[in-house]
């Protein structure tokens, strides 16, 4: 802020004792480490250095009376913080980076068996179709009330993906038609017919003087390798072999860099495996199945689909055709290929199966 860094978060010991007064002041630069010389360009960044009890007993007092004394503090200098000049902040929503959050929420709901992480994920996919898709595309950013600019195969990528970890979990249809229509989109405006892989750009979007391929996956994945991951599940639930065939393109072009410096593909090495390894079609039908989804998240099982649907039902998920309960009891059925097993309608016997 003001154009120099750290300045609206940063305390020199003066600031401090003006707003504390000398005996808080010198509790509370104990207890976070402010000191004359500063711990970031002369400056101080409260942090806590020691355990509390030793600052306790440096101090002379109770852990109880440290702890009063800093919350008093903590207050007192949050609301002195508040009068400076607040720094800018990048506030735009990217539709890609959404996307991750939306997985990564769906998920955790699913294992930790956490509502509010799934109203959350609801929520984030619900906002994301709502305003940054706009007649069937998707839109890359969303600031103030506005969506603009076109996506690119990441903004694709992500939300597809983010809708279908967001399906298995609820069961909801509506974001699994809406992940497989986003696939589709990627093949038909992303793909380069005549060499393979997804482009970073649409089809209609500005002319570029080279329109390239992003594959390494760095702080965020790349939009092939996500791309490769979504296609890779969306033929376990529908059977659809063309999807794969696009997911296993991808990843032969990528097949050389990854043997070259693995590290930099940690997003394709994990859709490699599932595309190789014994990867499982798990249906689960029937209400109130809370016991056998359960059992589908209590261990890392990253080798899986789940398509959910409750005993009435309507749903436009392949795998779950002809799937019925046994006997009016909720019911999983483990696949490989669309060949399943038998039925079983407990817990444990679903774990064999797994």
């Amino acid at each position: 802020s003001e154009g120099e860094e750290g300045k609206f978060f940063v305390w020199s010991p003066e600031e401090i004792v003006e707003t504390l007064g000398d005996d808080e002041a010198r509790i509370f630069c104990l207890y976070y480490d402010v000191t004359e010389e500063g711990n970031f360009e002369g400056h101080n960044i409260p942090n806590i250095k020691n355990a509390t009890a030793d600052t306790a007993k440096a101090l002379g007092i109770s852990e109880d009376e440290l702890a009063a004394s800093v919350e008093r503090s903590r207050e007192k200098l949050f609301a002195e913080r508040e009068k400076r000049i607040k720094p800018f902040r990048d506030e735009k929503i990217l539709t890609a980076w959404n996307g991750l959050m939306l997985a990564a929420f769906a998920e955790a709901a699913a294992v930790l068996a956490n509502d509010e992480y799934l109203a959350a994920a609801k929520a984030n996919a619900d906002f994301l179709l709502g305003e940054l898709v706009s007649e069937g595309r998707v839109l890359r950013t969303w600031k103030d009330g506005q969506a603009k600019l076109n996506g690119y195969i990441e903004d694709y990528a992500n939300l597809a993906d983010g809708l279908l970890e967001l399906y298995q979990v609820s069961g909801e249809t509506r974001y699994f038609t809406e992940a497989r229509r986003l696939a589709e989109m990627m093949i038909t405006e992303f793909w380069d017919a005549e060499n393979g892989g997804f482009y970073f750009t649409s089809n209609d979007h500005e002319e570029l003087i080279v329109r390239n391929k992003d594959f390494n996956d760095n702080a965020t994945p790349s939009g092939n390798s996500v791309a490769a991951d979504v296609l890779l599940k969306l033929a376990k639930f529908t059977g659809e072999e063309k999807y794969e065939r696009f997911a296993m393109t991808v990843l032969r072009l990528m097949s050389g860099q990854i043997r070259r410096f693995p590290n930099g593909f940690g997003r394709a090495l994990g859709t490699l495996e599932f595309a190789l390894g014994e990867t499982k079609e798990v249906a689960i039908v029937g209400d109130d199945a809370g016991e056998l989804a359960a059992e589908l998240w209590r261990e890392y099982r990253p080798l899986k689909v789940v398509a959910v649907a409750g005993e009435a039902a309507a749903n436009d998920v392949p795998l779950l055709e002809g799937r019925a309960p046994v006997d009016g009891k909720p019911a999983a059925y483990v696949c490989e290929g669309f060949v399943c097993k038998r039925p079983v309608t407990n817990a444990a016997e679903l774990a064999e199966l797994l």
